[in-house]
């Protein structure tokens, strides 16, 4: 039987302008919102890696940033699609678009006002598509280019998020992985069918619109966008990754084994050992790969701090060419 947890070739994406119309959910959201809840004083760390995969160019990009003093982290990843000439812009759009957009908002915040934090995310990753479709307006021939993005902001001991597309945002707690925001692919839809008997296991893993989106950052409408309205709570000892498709190559009970075999490390330690394991398969139709790792601690614990991969808004297409061990 072949786990419905198969590899992604997200090669069979049809082209941005072609995301397929979302159908009705099939399922509850990704988690269960929680009721507000005192804080816990949490500080965070993170760790980044990026990968080209079996490809020749790279459409992903990532940022992870302290915003202010307090220690308020962003973290934007972002997988683009529409081939060399416009995927790695779609995504560097984005990833530029809510960096900006994150910091200059939250340089304004204060304790009381962090409520208006899933707003404003939001409202920064609609200025992206924005961004996306000026672009495609004065660049024609980048017509059909998009990009998934999820804009991540760590405060206040909970994580608030916007996501749009298939790039997964997962939790590890008690040694047990969760996939927190939702999957704008058909793979929920036929996942419910194989549920329902309409379709084998093998079928469901092998079908060929698996992977087809139905909803990214095109400079058109967003026909589905993720954003809680409280955030999600965090504890300490809970580690986070955000990562593109190109992780899920992995099956996720390997994600879940590898990031608990490596909780204690630092979060670089973690992102490194992930990349190391999506290249070891050497699989030759391997996506682009990058993630994000993040843990959260107490704040009696002074974390390692660890220089992300990509940080610069600056250079982010010249920061794409990681390779583990150089």
């Amino acid at each position: 039987m072949i786990s419905l947890f198969a590899r992604k070739r997200k090669q069979n994406r049809p082209p941005a302008a072609e995301v397929l119309a979302a159908p009705e959910p099939v399922s509850e959201p990704a988690f269960e919102e929680e009721e507000p809840a005192a804080p816990e004083q949490l500080v965070f760390s993170a760790g980044s890696a990026i990968d080209c995969g079996a490809r020749d160019y790279q459409e992903d990009a990532l940022l992870t940033e302290t915003a202010d003093e307090a220690g308020v982290r962003v973290v934007v990843l972002a997988d683009g699609m529409g081939g060399h000439a416009a995927g790695n812009v779609a995504s560097d759009l984005a990833v530029r678009t809510v960096w900006e957009g994150l910091r200059a908002r939250i340089a304004g915040l204060d304790g009381a006002s962090f409520g208006t934090l899933p707003a404003m995310i939001a409202e920064t990753v609609i200025g992206a598509n924005d961004a996306i479709g000026g672009h495609v307006a004065e660049n024609p021939a980048t017509r059909g280019m998009g990009t998934t993005v999820v804009a991540a902001v760590l405060a206040e001991g909970r994580i608030f998020w916007t996501s749009v597309g298939d790039s997964p945002l997962y939790l590890l707690r008690d040694n047990s992985l969760r996939q927190l925001n939702e999957d704008h692919s058909m793979a929920p839809q036929i996942d419910f069918m194989v549920k329902s008997g309409m379709l084998t296991p093998e079928q469901g893993a092998d079908h060929p619109n698996r992977n087809c989106l139905t909803s990214a950052l095109t400079g058109d409408a967003i026909p589905r966008i993720d954003t809680p309205e409280q955030g999600f709570a965090l504890e300490a000892g809970d580690i986070l990754v955000i990562s593109s498709d190109g992780l899920q190559f992995l099956e996720e009970s390997e994600i879940a084994r590898l990031i608990a075999e490596h909780r204690a490390a630092p979060a670089q330690e973690i992102a490194d050992a992930l990349m190391a394991a999506v290249i070891a398969l050497r699989d030759p139709e391997q996506d682009n790969v990058s993630c994000v790792v993040i843990k959260a601690e107490t704040a009696a614990v002074s974390p390692q701090e660890i220089a992300p991969v990509a940080i610069d808004p600056d250079s982010l297409s010249r920061k794409r060419q990681l390779m583990l061990g150089e």
